[in-house]
């Protein structure tokens, strides 16, 4: 005796996710989440070995407002802004890790981090100008392929 086996119409939660690669829709979100990630964990052994190594960082912002700022506010407590910075640092990665509509918070930070970053000088615009190359357009083809990001 033989069982016959019907097909079921696939539903939209069976599909794969839009895009070219569907595979491999969330790599780029889930590998700028795990480097935030890790950057929490060194800023967190920045603060521990010597929270004074944030001292120049500042030194050669484009306006004097960031220059000064950093040395009076940041560096009167340089511990606690290392460690808030590891904190922004780890929520963004983990939003990213996380995704669906969190995932829209981590892209924006870690963007909005990348654009203010440009403010401490044209020597950081040799990281942040390619990591913005990189970061935009992952984050829009993750927000337009995700399907639970658009939920």
């Amino acid at each position: 005796m033989t069982t016959a086996t019907r097909a079921v119409p696939a539903t939209t939660q069976d599909r794969e996710p839009l895009g070219p690669f569907p595979l491999h829709h969330a790599l780029g979100r889930r590998l700028v989440g795990g480097f935030f990630l890790v950057m929490g964990g060194v800023h967190l052994g920045l603060v521990s070995a010597d929270p004074q190594t944030y001292a120049g960082f500042a030194d050669h912002g484009l306006f004097p407002f960031v220059r000064d700022g950093w040395q009076q506010i940041v560096m009167a407590e340089p511990a606690v802004y290392g460690l808030l910075l590891m904190t922004g640092e780890i929520a963004m990665g983990t939003a990213l890790l996380v995704g669906g509509r969190a995932a829209r918070y981590g892209w924006a930070g870690v963007i909005v981090f990348h654009l203010l970053l440009l403010l401490f000088g044209w020597g950081v615009w040799v990281w942040s100008i390619p990591a913005l190359a990189v970061l935009v357009p992952l984050a829009l083809r993750d927000l337009r392929t995700s399907p639970e990001s658009l939920s």
